[in-house]
C-alpha cells in the first residue's frame, strides 16, 4: 500500500485527489515541516526536505513534487484519465503541470520564507518581497488562464492531473480572490472542478465549508 504524507489545507489535496481518481489505496501520515511529532519524523526519515506532499509507493520508491507524483501516477493508472490520451492534449497538460510547478508553485515559496532569499531581510523587506511577489503570482496565474484553455476541463474531455493542481494551487496560494476579478470564466472552471462529485470530498476535508 502506498503511504502519502501531508497536512490539511496544503498542495497534497492534488495527491490525494488522484489517488482517489486512479482507485489507488494508501496510507495517511498527518506530518508538514510546521507540525512537530511523530509525523514529521517518519517524514524526514523518507525526505529529508520534509516536503509535502511525499508519496511512498508499493515498491518503496519515494516520489516528492506535486507535478512529478501526478505525472508518475498518471502513468501509473492510464485508465484513471489523470493524463488524457491523446499525445497533443497529453502533451499540453505535462506543459501546464510543470508550469504550475516552476512559477506559481516557486512564487508561494518566496511569499512564504522571503528570509531563505535574502540576508538580511529585515521586516521592511521581507513585506516588499512579499509584495512583489504576490503580484507576480497573479500575473502568473492569469497567463495560465490564458494559455491552457478548458474542453471542458483544462485535461480535455475528462477530468485529469491538471485541474486538481491548478484547482489546489489556486486555492492554497489565495489566488482565487485574484481570478475572480481578472479571469472570471477560469475561476468558475476552477470552482467546477473543486466540486466535482469524484473528490468534491476531497477538497471539504482540506478546506471546509464555513
Amino acid at each position: 500500500m502506498m503511504t502519502l504524507y501531508g497536512a490539511r489545507g496544503s498542495g497534497v489535496a492534488a495527491i490525494e485527489a488522484a489517488l482517489r481518481l486512479a482507485g489507488a489505496e494508501f496510507r495517511w501520515v498527518d506530518a508538514a515541516s510546521w507540525q512537530p511529532g511523530p509525523g514529521l519524523e517518519e517524514l524526514k526519515r523518507v525526505n529529508r526536505l520534509a516536503q509535502v506532499p511525499t508519496l511512498v509507493v508499493d515498491d518503496g520508491a519515494v516520489l516528492t513534487e506535486s507535478s512529478a507524483i501526478l505525472i508518475e501516477l498518471g502513468l501509473r493508472y492510464p485508465a484513471s484519465g489523470l493524463l488524457p490520451g491523446p499525445e497533443q492534449r497529453r502533451a499540453q497538460s505535462i506543459r501546464g503541470l510543470t508550469y504550475i510547478a516552476a512559477n506559481c508553485y516557486a512564487a508561494i515559496g518566496l511569499i512564504d520564507y522571503p528570509e531563505r532569499w535574502c540576508d538580511p531581510c529585515d521586516d521592511e523587506m521581507s513585506k516588499r518581497i512579499r509584495a512583489g511577489t504576490r503580484r507576480r503570482l497573479y500575473e502568473l496565474w492569469d497567463i495560465f488562464a490564458d494559455t491552457f484553455s478548458a474542453a471542458p476541463f483544462l485535461s480535455g474531455e475528462h477530468l485529469g492531473a491538471l485541474d486538481l493542481l491548478a484547482a489546489v494551487v489556486s486555492k492554497w496560494s489565495g489566488a482565487r480572490a485574484h481570478l475572480k476579478e481578472s479571469r472570471p470564466r477560469f475561476f468558475g472552471l476552477l470552482r467546477s472542478i473543486e466540486c466535482e462529485p469524484r473528490v468534491a470530498s476531497v477538497f471539504e476535508s482540506h478546506w471546509p465549508t464555513q
